[in-house]
Order: C-alpha cells, then structure tokens, then sequence
C-alpha cells in the first residue's frame, strides 16, 4: 500500500458522516505516525490535505472526536513542515479568539498539547517558538481577549518559556513577554492574575535585566507601600513569592526594600494578604537563605504571632489554649467549637502559613536549635489542640522537623554523653557542658508539657484515623531523638493503644495500626521493663489480637512488637502473654499459607522465645522446629533463626544434629541465594556440640563443600573454607583423610588464583593452619605441592604472592619444617643459581623467604639476605619488588642485623632508594608495636632525609613509614613532624602532610588529645603556595573527616572556605600541550579539585550537621558543570546522597530547577563526529548513566512542583528514544 493511498483512505475515514469513522480515522493516524513516522512525509499536497483535515476535526460537534484530533496535532507537528507548522499555529490562534466558547477552550488544549510535544532539538522548533510567541503575546496584550483564552495562552506561554527559554528569551522578540503580561496584574478576573503571576515569573531568570527591572520598579516596589491598594498588594506578594521561588537572585537588589515591604504587609487587617506575606517569607526562607538572614527574629515572631490567630475563638492567652485542647469536653462545647468552624472561618489558613513558615526556619537554620527550643518550640506545643485538623497536623509536623534536626544536628543525646571515650575528649569542658543549655536539655525539659499536650489529642474515642497515626509519628519521632523520655506516660499511651488495637484494620486504618505497634515497639525498646510492666495487662492481649489479624502488615508489625518486648524484658520467667504468643506464632508457622513476611517475623519471635524465655518454651517439646525447619518454600529466615538460637542458647546435641542434617539438605540445593546465610549457620552449629563431632558427619559433610571449593563463587569460596578448617579442628582424625582424599589437590589450584583476595585468602590461610596441625606429616607435602602446582600454572593465572602466603603459613604452623624450605628456595636466590632459574622461581623463592623471615631469625642466613639486596639491582621488576619484599621481612626477624644494612644501601645507591624505603615500609606495616618502638629513632631521621628532594614516589614511600612511626610515640614525632610544616623546601612540607595523612589512617584515640591541639596547624597547609602540598592537605582533611571527624568538626567553619576555593577551576593552572598536529589541554589543578570534591563528599557523610547546605548546594552546581567528567560524576553521587536524607532534600527541592541545564547537558553530552574514537562514545555513554542515577534519585524528592523544569526535564528523559527505557528502570516504572 502507498503511503498517498493509505492517506486518502484515512481522509475518507476522517470526513465520514459517523463519529466513530471519523474517530477511528485518527486513531488509525496516529498509530501509523507512531509506528513509523515516514508514512506520513512524502508528498507534500497530501500531508497538507490530511493536516487541513485533522484541523477541520478540532471543530466536530463530537467532543471525543475533537479531543482525539488535538492528540493527533501532538504527533504531527514534531514531523511536519516548516509551511505546515505555520498552518497549524495559525489556525489555532484564529480558533482561540472566535466567540464559540467550546471551540476556545479546544484549541487552547491544543495550542498547549503542541507546544508540549514540540522536539526540544531539531530545525522546526525554533520556527515553531518564532512563530508561535509572537501570536500569542499578541493576544495577551489584545484588550478584547476572553480572559478565559488569557488563561489558556498564558499556561501555553509558560510551557514554551520552561521548555525552550533560550527562544523565548531573545531580546528581539516583540512584543516582549515582561511587558506584554505585566498589565495582566491589574486584571478584574483573580484567575487571570493568578496565572499572569505563575508566567512572568517563569520568565524573569532568562529576561534582559533592564525588563527585570522595569518590573521592580513599577509593579513590584510600589505596591509594597504601607499604604497601598489591598487588592494590588496581594497580587504583588503572590508575585514577589513566585519570582523568589523561580529565580532568587535576579531580586538580590531589592530584598532590602522588598522583606520589610512584606513584612509589615502581613500586619495589615487582611487575612488573603496576610496569607500570602506568610507564604512569600516562607518562600524566602526556603531560597534565599542569606537575604532572610537579617530579618530572621522578625519573621520568628510573625509566625508566632500568627499561628495563635483566631479571631473567632475568644481564648487567646495561655490558660485558655490549655482549655481549647482538652479534647474530651462535653458534647455542649463540642458544639461551640464546631460554631467557630463555619465555611466563613479562614484564620485557619493563616495559622497553618504561619506553621510552614516555622517550619521552614526550623529546616533552613539548625544552628539556632537552642533558641528554636526556648522560642518556638512552646508556641507548637501551645497549639498541638488547634481546633482546626489541618492546623493541627501541620503543627505536629513541623514539630516533627524539629525533632529531625534536633537528632542531626542538636549534637550528642545525653545517653551518648556518658560513653567513657566521649567522655574522655570532653573532660577538659567537663564543668562548663553541666551547665550548657543544649537542644537535648531544652527538648527534655518539655517533654511533658509536649507529651500532655499530644495524649490529650488522641485520647479521644472519636479521634479520626489519620490523626491517631499522625500523633504516634510524633511520639516515635520523640522516642528517636530522646530514648526512655515517656515512662511517666505509660497509662494514657497504652490505653490510646489499646484503643487503636481493638478495632480490626480496615484499608483505612491499617497504616494507623502499623505506626501505633511500630512506636510500642519503639517503647519496649527504649524503656526500663519497670516502666511498662504494670501496663502489659492492657497491651498483650490487643498485640496478641493484631499478631492474629489476616493483614499480613499488621501481623508482622505485631510479631516484631513482641520480640522487642521480649528482649527488652529478657529473661522472662513466667507470663501469660509469652505462652500465647507461642501459640499464636506455632499457629502461623503450623499453616502452609502463611505470607511470607509473617512468617518470617513468626520464626524470629520463636528465636527470641528461645533466648528471652526459656522456660516458657522448652516445656513444648520443639514442636516448631518441625514447622522452621522445612525444606520447601523461603528458607532463609529459617536458616537465621536456627543460627540465632545455636549462638545464644545451650542446646542438646540431638538438636544441633537435626539442624545440621537440615542444613545440610538445604546446601544441596541449586540456588544459590541464601547460600552464604547456610554456610555461616553451618558453622555456627558445628561449634555447639557438647560432646564432639559425629564420626560419622565429615565423611558426609565434606563431599557437599566440595563444589563450593572453586573460585566461581569467592565468597561461597571463604565459607566452605572455614567449615572444613572447622572439621578439621574439631574431628582432625576423621576429617583429614577426607579433606586430603576429596579436596587437597583441588586447594592447590586455587592457591595460586589471582582472584583469591580479602576473606577468602584469610579462610585459605587458615585452612592450612588447620590442615597442618591436623596431621604433622602433611606439611613436607604441602610445601613443594603449593610450588609446584603455581610452577605449571599460566603466568597470567598465578598469584605468586598467595603461594607464599599460603607455604609461610604452613611452616609457621609446623616450624619443623622450616629449615629445609629456607634451604630449598634459599639456592635459588643466589646470584650464582640465576641461569637456572626462571624469573617466576626467582621472584617465589624471594616472597616465601620473605614469608618465613617475618618470624625466623635468618641471621645465620646472612648469605641469603646479601643475595637478596644484591637482586634490587636485577633487571626485571617482578623481581626487584620480591627482593624488596623480602629484605623488610628479613629485618623483621633480627631487626639489630639486618635493618642497618638496608640502610646503608638507601643511603649508598641512590639507585636503590626506592627499593630500600620499600623494604623499610615492610619494617614498619609489619613490625608489633614493641619492635616498632625500639627502632623508630634509628628510622625517623634517615626517611626524612631520603624523602627531601625526592621524586613522589619515594617521598610516598618514606611519608607512609613517617606516619605510621608517629603513632608509636605521639609525644616524641608529632612535635617533630610540627616543627617543619613551614620547612622552606617544598618537598620537605609535602612529606610532612603526607605522613599526617598516614597518621590520621589509624584509628586509635590514643593520641587524639595531643593532635587536636596541633592539627589545625597541619591542615593550614591548604593555604599553601604549592600546589602539591595542597592537594596532599587536602587528602589529609580527608582521611581526618573519615576516622577523627571529632576533630576537625569545630573547625569546619574555618576550613570550608578554603575547601571551596579549591573546588574552582583555576584558568592560570591549565597549559595547552602539543600533541603532533593535535593541542590538548592539561589541567594541573585537576588532582586537587577533585581531592576537594571527595572530601566533601565524606564530610557529608560525618560532619553534615556542620555544613550550611545553602552555601554547600551554591557549589555544588559547579561540580555538575566542571569540565571534568571525573568531579561530574563526584557531584552526580552527592546529588544522591542528599536526595536520599529527608532533612537535606528538603533543601535539595528549592534548587531542582538550578540543577537542571548542567544535568540536561551533560545527559545529551557532546555531538559525535567522524572524529570522535570509540573510546570517547563509551566515556560518554557511563557520564550520560551516572547523570541518569542522580537524576532518578532526584525525580523521589517531593518538590511540591516547586521545580517545573526539573519536572519537565524527567518526562522528556522518560520519553526520550535514546535512553529513555534505561531511565525508566532507574525510575523504577
């Protein structure tokens, strides 16, 4: 079929007389235009002829026909003609502005779907915008234009203002947007301003300045008088509110003029004004944080003020809000509250302003918490019994926040402070902290006015669901921040429960049901068992009621409820309750359709039964253990009650036998998931028999593992390893002929992998301990087993460090045969052997040595170590760094002989510098404290000296070993290291901030208290005029802000700005580097910035209550846009972070729409050409992941649409053909 025929044909479908033709006519038109737009492009009189035909449908009678052509117009104009595009805008403009109302609004929907579905790139767009713009600011400025078209071509103006703001944004557009909908302000219709306010303020952050400004001082700062008209006052503080919410600094200027404007507005008898004043500071606070700095005590008080207004209430003093709150007045006074609660009655909007305005000074400025407590946190609690429920829950919200940030930033909670290590650091302000108001003190001394308070509100039988659960928010909010701090409310709380428990959830009212058992919960976690005990008669039956409920949710909730109350009363000695809830989880456990999560929390309460309540349980019989130990279904909870209960309970043998034959049937399975999980049970039961291993089990037991023992699966590969060590330790006569018969010469293979690393080495290690104690014979075996089966592996599959790990362990479990392994390899170190012997056998004859001479005196061997130093010399690497390696270990044995001798090589050959300060390293990192201590002095002088003048790489070497002899004696080194932080030489200052680098890596506190006092001095370095030494100050903050965040926590304030500073691209450190016919720029200052960048990133991790996110978000926006793609992919992984915690993403959504350009580029990323390698597009392709992962993890942060462009920018990667299927998964849609 052609595609002129199948045009026609479904124009005839289209001009037929019944609705349905004509509406599957463009059904059937837009489904071709999807499937393959080139059905339409061809011959140009016909594709005219179709859209003249679509546009005529946008005026049928049939509503479902007009709808379906203005769909149709979506899809077509993102492949029509220049020509075309034309015909259609024009047409609906002469639609708009006709007189037949429905044909208005229908082109309107049409105007605004085109305009959505415009192509952001491509040639017709900015002929579309061209085009498009002026038409539409025409009929703004046309004084005859409906006002319900004003609003249609407004919403139209906004979208191609937040869609394509560089072509809506030229200087020589006419009229110009600012101009042509000011006027609109005045209008008589409220609907009409609303809208006019939303669209100029889209377009004030890309309009020319001199406009910006035209609209300051005529439709803003005038109407910010004292006395200006009501009616335009309220318009220009919905303005002000809308362009701070858009673009904050293009009003930076003015703020002075126009935050007392609002300000005093707000005391004007207005209650639509007074509203919005509310909501302007609010937007204030929330954007521009700086500007509002200076009028902060006055917006405080406002919203003080004003969440006390209700002029229709006559009580407005302390006592009578005390009265307003009692919840359970007679139903005659009910009766008065609801005459005050009229339609009428709009103060509530007022108060509830006025409570997101204390919010978001709370959320904005954590740093006042103290004065937050003493001011602000009365008026909330004065106000938790607002008569209004909205109100109401706004305030215990906002109370809410308060408690967040008390918990991030309020310091350490008074149960912390008594931690021996903390205190310790504190002592010296021992006496000042006793008397030291603190958010926690401050929260503390109104806990029971708060707690009164909230209970009052919920005690009530006709309390709605959404409140209950609102007011259990709170309380388990206060329980986070405040452990223990309800034992006085026990009575009102359990009865409150009690009341929530017995009714059965609904749809409704089962997330009440969840928020009430997760904060009882919460209680039986945080209180002393005394506080609750008397309480229990009321609560078990209803928990038991719940553990029973066919919702699964709740269920579970009520099982959890139940191990904590189980552990928090540990040991139970007797209780009904306990013998119940045995029943009530057999039950759960005895029935095959149980959910899976309530079974899994059935199986943990029977866990804590068995630990918490023994002797209620162990009368049963074990009957459960039939119904956990089943082989079908998710096992894995099973697997980690059975490991919970063997680890903390003394149980028979018979039981552990049961469950390690369970166990056992559970590893022959062929999932993999849970396996790790079965392993460690495995483990742990093997360690609970009382009467030894049966002799019977190894030779069952190891033919199972033996799959396992393979590096397809390392991790599984750890585990198997430690249950057979286990074996062998605990059965060695029986387990030994096994492992040896079934496993041995599969362990040598994988004694040599490059891929055994970390855990598993670990496990292989001690797997040959074990092995060689099992039977003292095997180790002349293992030994030359181990060598040889390295010898005839690939060189590129064997690790010949591991060897020589896995033989040094063997010699060191079975000494006896040390003597001759040291002979064997010792002979082919020798210079004289090296003609027959590979460069393999060379470099694993030195590690093994070196292995055995970490804890064999060798100096009797003194021929060995002078062929040894003698191979730094040798040509190979391999083999220079295996000489290197095995001199330090050498030392190690016989410090007084050996260590001296490799310093005089370092000092002799400064060819051999490097390799020596290697060998020195190996001293250091492997040496115990006590050699450590006795050496330092011979060491200190020397490595600073070989560090002076040095290349990086040795100055590395030599500041690591610096660092790590520091920590040995603090007293002694840290004032020597202190001493020349300003050495003119800048090598000499480098060493000393890498070494602090080092020191800091130890976790120790130890010397912590000597360091605080000196690191200020050290971490000044930053300021240094060279550029190494500070990048190597800032990789010291680092590793402070990573282990000793304490430390340097005071201090950020100062640090910060530097920090920042740091974080700019610098132009004067970028050169241009001839690269052939090609130039490429090489940035210097790249390591630093992007050392900052990571600082930042822990610190936001360990110090976040230090840092000022208005400031930390302004820099942020460079680290999206740096020309790195390294530092873009650093900013891409804190934007997550911070849109991960609730506190900081608060924060986060005011500036989604400032985030958005550097993230759509960098999601576009650069244009392919001839030139561009493939390389390039793989590179590209990981940045456009990475921006996608933070893009994502934005999209979850609730902006209010507060964030159109941001908005706007996720559905465009939605839809986006490219990538917009890979998006969507991140999304996870």
């Amino acid at each position: 079929m052609t595609k002129t025929y199948l045009m026609n044909s479904l124009i005839e479908k289209m001009q037929a007389p019944d609705q349905d033709f004509r509406f599957m006519g463009l059904n059937d038109l837009m489904s071709e235009i999807r499937q393959d737009p080139a059905s339409f492009i061809g011959d140009e009189p016909t594709e005219t002829k179709v859209l003249k035909q679509v546009l005529s449908l946008v005026e049928d009678r049939i509503s479902e026909v007009k709808n379906q052509a203005v769909k149709c117009l979506g899809q077509l104009i993102k492949i029509i003609r220049e020509t075309q595009m034309e015909l259609v805008v024009d047409s609906l403009i002469n639609f708009s502005v006709g007189k037949d109302d429905e044909l208005r609004d229908i082109s309107g929907l049409a105007l605004k779907t085109i305009t959505s579905e415009l192509p952001l790139e491509g040639k017709i767009t900015p002929r579309a915008c061209a085009k498009l713009a002026p038409k539409l600011l025409q009929q703004v400025t046309n004084t005859d234009t409906p006002p319900e078209t004003l609003i249609e071509t407004l919403s139209t103006l906004s979208i191609l203002i937040t869609r394509f703001p560089a072509h809506v944004s030229d200087p020589a557009l006419t009229p110009h947007p600012l101009p042509a909908i000011a006027p609109l302000l005045s209008h008589s219709r409220p609907a009409v301003r609303k809208r006019a306010i939303l669209t100029l303020s889209q377009y004030v952050p890309v309009a020319p300045p001199a406009l910006v400004n035209d609209l300051l001082q005529t439709h803003i700062l005038p109407f910010l008088a004292p006395n200006a008209n009501l009616e335009k006052q309220r318009t220009t503080v919905h303005l002000v509110a809308a362009i701070i919410r858009q673009a904050p600094q293009q009003l930076t200027s003015v703020y002075n003029d126009i935050i007392p404007g609002v300000v005093k507005a707000v005391q004007r008898d207005d209650d639509e004004l007074r509203e919005g004043c509310l909501q302007a500071l609010e937007t204030l606070l929330l954007r521009s944080l700086t500007e509002a700095a200076p009028f902060l005590s006055s917006i405080v008080q406002i919203g003080s003020q004003f969440i006390k207004y209700d002029p229709n209430y006559a009580g407005q003093d302390g006592e009578e809000d005390e009265e307003m709150a009692d919840a359970d007045d007679d139903e005659e006074e009910d009766a008065d509250l609801d005459e005050y609660s009229d339609d009428e009655d709009t103060s509530y909007k007022i108060r509830r302003a006025s409570t997101k305005l204390l919010a978001a000074v709370i959320t904005t400025r954590p740093e006042l918490l103290i004065s937050l407590y003493k001011e602000v946190s009365p008026v909330l609690i004065s106000r938790f019994g607002d008569r209004e429920k909205t109100v109401r829950l706004e305030v215990w919200a906002t109370y809410v926040v308060l408690l967040n940030q008390t918990s991030m930033y309020g310091g350490l909670p008074q149960s912390q402070e008594n931690d021996p290590a903390i205190r310790k650091r504190k002592r010296d302000s021992e006496e000042r902290m006793d008397v030291e108001e603190t958010p926690y003190t401050l929260l503390r001394s109104q806990v029971s006015l708060l707690s009164k308070a909230l209970l009052q509100q919920l005690k009530s039988p006709k309390t709605p669901p959404p409140t209950l659960q609102a007011g259990f928010q709170l309380l388990h909010a206060l329980l986070g921040v405040l452990p223990g701090c309800l034992s006085n409310q026990i009575a009102p709380i359990a009865a409150i429960s009690q009341s929530v428990l017995l009714q059965s959830p609904a749809t409704s009212t089962s997330a009440l049901h969840l928020t009430c058992l997760s904060f009882i919960a919460l209680y039986f976690a945080t209180h002393a068992p005394g506080t609750f005990t008397m309480s229990l008669p009321t609560l078990s039956p209803v928990l038991l009621k719940s553990a029973g409920e066919k919702h699964p949710r709740v269920a579970s909730e009520a099982f959890r409820v139940f191990s904590a109350l189980l552990n928090a009363t540990r040991p139970v000695k007797n209780g009904e309750w306990a013998e119940r809830l045995y029943d009530q989880a057999f039950q759960r456990l005895s029935t095959h359709d149980t959910d899976a999560e309530v079974r899994g929390c059935a199986e943990d309460c029977i866990a804590d039964l068995w630990i918490c309540a023994p002797d209620v349980i162990k009368p049963k019989g074990g009957k459960e253990w039939q119904a956990i130990c089943r082989t079908t279904g998710n096992t894995g909870g099973a697997v980690r009650v059975v490991t919970k209960v063997a680890r903390d309970v003394e149980m028979s043998d018979d039981w552990v036998n049961c469950c390690v034959e369970w166990i056992m049937g559970l590893l022959k399975k062929s999932e993999r998931g849970g396996k790790p999980e079965i392993f460690i049970a495995l483990d742990t039961l093997l360690k609970r028999y009382s009467f030894g291993v049966p002799t019977d089990l190894p030779p069952t037991l190891v033919p199972q593992i033996r799959p396992y023992i393979s590096t397809t699966d390392i991790s599984l590969l750890s585990h198997a390893l430690t249950i057979i060590t286990v074996l062998l330790e605990l059965s060695p006569t029986v387990t030994f002929p096994e492992v040896e018969r079934e496993l041995l010469s599969d362990i040598y293979q994988i004694a040599h992998s490059p891929l055994v690393s970390g855990a598993a080495l670990d496990s292989l290690l001690m797997f040959f301990s074990s092995l060689v104690q099992a039977d003292s014979q095997i180790a002349t075996h293992v030994v030359p087993s181990l060598a040889t089966s390295v010898e005839k592996a690939n060189k590129s599959d064997a690790n010949l460090a591991n060897v020589a790990k896995c033989i040094g362990q063997v010699v060191q479990s079975s000494q006896g045969v040390a003597a001759g392994t040291i002979a064997v390899y010792s002979k082919y170190i020798k210079k004289s052997s090296k003609s027959k012997s590979t460069t393999s056998v060379v470099v694993l004859s030195l590690l093994i040595v070196g292995e055995l001479g970490r804890f064999i005196d060798m100096s009797r061997q003194q021929d060995t170590f002078s062929s040894t130093i003698e191979h730094f010399a040798a040509e190979e690497e391999e083999i220079r760094a295996a000489a290197a390696f095995a001199a330090g270990n050498i030392a190690i044995g016989n410090l007084h002989q050996f260590l001296p001798a490799i310093l005089r090589v370092a000092e002799s050959d400064p060819h051999k510098k490097l390799l020596s300060l290697h060998a020195l390293k190996e001293v250091v990192t492997h040496c115990s404290h006590g050699q450590l201590e006795g050496v330092a002095e011979q060491l200190w002088a020397p490595l600073f000296q070989y560090s002076e003048d040095a290349e990086d790489s040795t100055r590395n070497v030599a500041a690591a070993c610096l660092g790590k002899l520091t920590t040995t004696h603090p007293t002694r080194y840290l004032p020597q290291l202190h001493s020349r932080i300003h050495d003119e030489n800048p090598a000499a200052r480098a060493t000393v901030v890498s070494a602090i680098r080092h020191t800091l890596a130890e976790s120790s506190p130890s010397y912590d208290e000597l360091l605080a006092s000196l690191i200020m001095d050290f971490l000044g370095l930053i300021h240094d005029k060279d550029l190494n030494v500070r990048r190597l100050a800032l990789s010291a903050l680092n590793s402070a802000a990573r282990t000793k965040p304490h430390l340097i926590r005071d201090h950020l304030p100062t640090l910060l700005p530097s920090l920042y500073a740091e974080m700019k691209v610098n132009p004067d450190l970028i050169r241009t580097v001839q690269m052939g016919p090609w130039t490429h720029k090489v940035d210097d200052g790249l390591d630093a910035r992007k050392t900052a960048w990571e600082t930042l990133y822990t610190l936001l991790d360990t110090c976040l209550a230090k840092l000022d996110l208005s400031i930390f978000l302004s820099h942020l926006l460079a680290a999206i846009s740096d020309p790195s793609d390294e530092i873009k992919v650093i900013g891409h992984m804190l934007l997550a972070r911070l849109s991960a915690s609730p506190t900081t993403s608060i924060a986060l959504a005011q500036r989604l729409d400032e985030l958005t350009p550097s993230l759509e580029s960098t999601m576009r990323g650069t244009a392919v050409t001839k030139d561009t390698v493939k390389q390039d597009i793989e590179r590209a392709a990981e940045l456009r992941r990475s921006t996608m992962r933070a893009v994502a993890a934005l999209s979850k942060i609730d902006s209010a649409g507060s964030a159109p462009k941001f908005d706007a920018f996720v559905e465009e990667s939605r839809k986006n053909e490219q990538w917009g299927l890979e998006f969507r998964e991140l999304l996870g849609h």
